[in-house]
């Protein structure tokens, strides 16, 4: 009887502990997206011996949404990619052929970068297919953070088996990430840093991608400007539309 009077003394705070953690990731989400957003990005990745630069515009409409495309390296050019929903296709101009990706590939390499295609087209959401909880406090680049852990649900296809993110708690800044797989092993760490007011907004412009057991290897994400909020049809997010914009 006593360890029941203790629960339902708890449970509340408890719930209202799950439930604030899922607002801060929620805000945080929702200041990288707005309603809409459109931009332009330069994607750096560092090997040991090598480096390449490409530059992508993307094209985002909530959570359901997006639009890749490659401009540069030449070779590149004209690649695309599209999700609606749950649903990813990838564009391939030289050989004008549409694949749609199977959720098994979410978790390979985004073009030979240590980013995933699920973080690029973020098939899953991190605010509807995760648990969050708050476990603790940090400080980033002086400014006070919330340490969120997030796993995911038991029906959610995601790509990963925990999350731990740090989100500052003035501005809803995601300012540091760590990946771990299903047995609870480190796969990836992701920095975010030069907060920067674009348009109207303040937000981390460069985002780096360390995996865990490669050294001298990184991926960074270079935001060269964003807009949100402009009016964005949702029938612009179409197989053609991704043919079109790649010519």
């Amino acid at each position: 009887m006593k360890f029941l009077i203790l629960l339902l003394l708890h449970f509340p705070s408890f719930l209202l502990d799950a439930q604030n953690a899922k607002e801060i990731v929620q805000r945080a989400d929702e200041r990288m997206r707005g309603n809409t957003s459109q931009a332009e990005i330069i994607i750096k990745t560092v090997r040991p011996s090598w480096s390449r630069e490409m530059t992508v515009k993307t094209w985002m409409k909530g959570t359901n949404l997006a639009m890749i495309l490659i401009e540069s390296p030449a070779k590149d050019r004209g690649i695309g990619f599209l999700k609606r929903k749950k649903e990813v296709w990838n564009w391939m101009p030289s050989l004008e052929k549409t694949i749609k990706l199977p959720p098994s590939m979410m978790s390979q390499s985004w073009m030979g970068t240590d980013f995933s295609n699920d973080d690029l087209v973020k098939e899953s959401s991190v605010v509807n297919d995760y648990d969050h909880s708050i476990i603790g406090d940090t400080n980033i680049d002086n400014r006070n953070c919330y340490i969120i852990k997030m796993i995911p649900k038991a029906e959610a296809a995601v790509v990963w088996g925990k999350l731990v993110v740090c989100i500052d708690k003035k501005d809803f800044l995601e300012l540091h990430t760590r990946f771990y797989d299903e047995d609870g092993e480190l796969i990836n760490t992701m920095n975010a840093y030069d907060v920067k007011t674009m348009d109207g907004r303040l937000i981390p412009t460069r985002f780096e991608m360390i995996p865990s057991d490669k050294k001298n290897q990184k991926t960074a994400m270079i935001y060269k400007s964003i807009g949100y909020n402009k009016p964005l049809d949702e029938g612009f997010f179409t197989t053609e539309q991704m043919k079109t914009l790649s010519q």
